[in-house]
């Protein structure tokens, strides 16, 4: 367990994911907060999971919060950097599953409700997955603490 601790929160001490980290967290929590607590002019759990069951997202209510805890808890995790490798990973998926259900019918461009917005937070979250959290990021004491 202790190695795959230690695997898991390895990175380097370059600013390259911290520059990523940082504003991709941001957004993160935002998009969770709507959907989770109505905050920043989102509609909230109930009436988000009420959209996800429309498209055929079930059960919406169950869905609304695994995409919203993802995004919430993931970009929290991405802002301090702690277990940025998993948290990146639950991110990408959860782009995915965007794209595909929501973004992907609509072309590219987000002025049609495309999916490049979706695709540039993919492209973050596994850049990240790969990179883990570099320099100022909790996964490096904690993987120090592991050795």
């Amino acid at each position: 367990m202790k190695n795959l601790l230690a695997s898991l929160t390895d990175t380097d001490n370059s600013f390259a994911p911290l520059a990523l980290r940082l504003p991709v967290a941001i957004i993160f929590m935002a998009h969770g907060a709507q959907k989770l607590f109505g905050w920043f002019g989102g509609h909230g759990l109930e009436s988000t999971g009420q959209w996800m069951a429309s498209i055929g997202l079930e059960p919406g209510y169950l869905m609304a919060l695994g995409a919203g805890s993802a995004e919430f808890l993931g970009g929290l995790a991405l802002l301090i950097g702690l277990l940025t490798r998993p948290a990146a990973v639950a991110l990408a998926f959860t782009m995915i599953v965007a794209i595909v259900t929501v973004h992907l019918d609509n072309g590219l461009f987000m002025s049609n409700n495309g999916y490049e917005f979706g695709l540039a937070l993919l492209a973050a979250s596994v850049s990240l997955a790969i990179s883990g959290g570099g320099r100022f990021s909790a996964d490096q004491p904690l993987n120090k603490a592991l050795q």
